[in-house]
């Protein structure tokens, strides 16, 4: 039996927290996707570590972490890693982004990124669209919660990806593209408690300023849904996805 092969395109840097706690977001994903059997591993893609050509081929699917990096920035490893992008879609890999993933992915396709009117921080609801819902074989309900942390957001997609959910805030909550591609803008890895971590660190990298106690006052104690979330990303990748 041939083993399955992924890897965590790994586009932030690892905080202590989340070193000791998860492995890094590396061990998070690892942790919410892999099954037993799989192969896993992780590029460091902030640090220049792409996979190259002859590597590519050997994995069935990729996951695009988020990061503090604009996904509409020309530092040279987001130009590294779009080049990749556009290679996985004519190689048909199966390609999941989350976050800043999900906008550079749209990024890849001729998609365009920009700030959003203003921060996006805490627990969203997000509204699954109908003709999603009604080919997804996952008999998902009709709206999810999901954990947000993000600035910028994907105002435009090209006439061939489909926008799959939306929310009051944010038009393009999630996107496909063929089978192939998946965006999700928000974070359905994180938990309340990796939230509040980030606030914090968003506060003392002065990203956010005078209002991250609010923020986290305002969370209340409801957690996503990211048992939903870890069936739909995993069927994404692995197959099963539509009926």
């Amino acid at each position: 039996m041939e083993v399955k092969r992924f890897a965590v395109l790994l586009c932030a840097q690892d905080s202590e927290y989340m070193k000791s706690q998860y492995g890094g977001y590396y061990g998070l994903f690892k942790g919410m996707l892999a099954e037993e059997g799989e192969v896993w591993d992780v590029f460091r893609v902030a640090a220049g570590e792409l996979p190259d050509d002859g590597e590519v081929g050997l994995y069935d699917g990729f996951v695009i972490t988020g990061s503090c990096s604009d996904a509409h920035g020309d530092d040279a490893w987001i130009c590294r890693l779009i080049d990749l992008l556009k290679n996985l879609d004519s190689l048909k890999k199966k390609v999941l982004g989350i976050c800043f993933g999900h906008q550079v992915l749209g990024r890849a396709l001729g998609g365009t990124v920009g700030r959003a009117k203003s921060w996006d921080i805490g627990l969203t609801t997000i509204r699954l669209s109908p003709s999603f819902e009604h080919s997804s074989s996952l008999e998902l309900p009709a709206q999810l919660s999901v954990i947000e942390c993000h600035q910028d957001e994907l105002k435009e997609l090209p006439v061939e990806a489909e926008v799959i959910a939306s929310s009051d805030k944010t038009g393009i909550e999630m996107f496909r593209y063929g089978d192939h591609f998946m965006g999700i803008q928000g974070h359905p890895e994180y938990t309340h408690d990796i939230l509040l971590h980030l606030i914090d660190r968003l506060v003392l990298r002065g990203f956010i300023t005078s209002y991250g106690d609010e923020l986290k006052g305002n969370m209340g104690p409801s957690e996503p849904d990211r048992e939903a979330w870890e069936r739909l990303c995993v069927s994404f990748l692995k197959g099963g996805f539509l009926q």
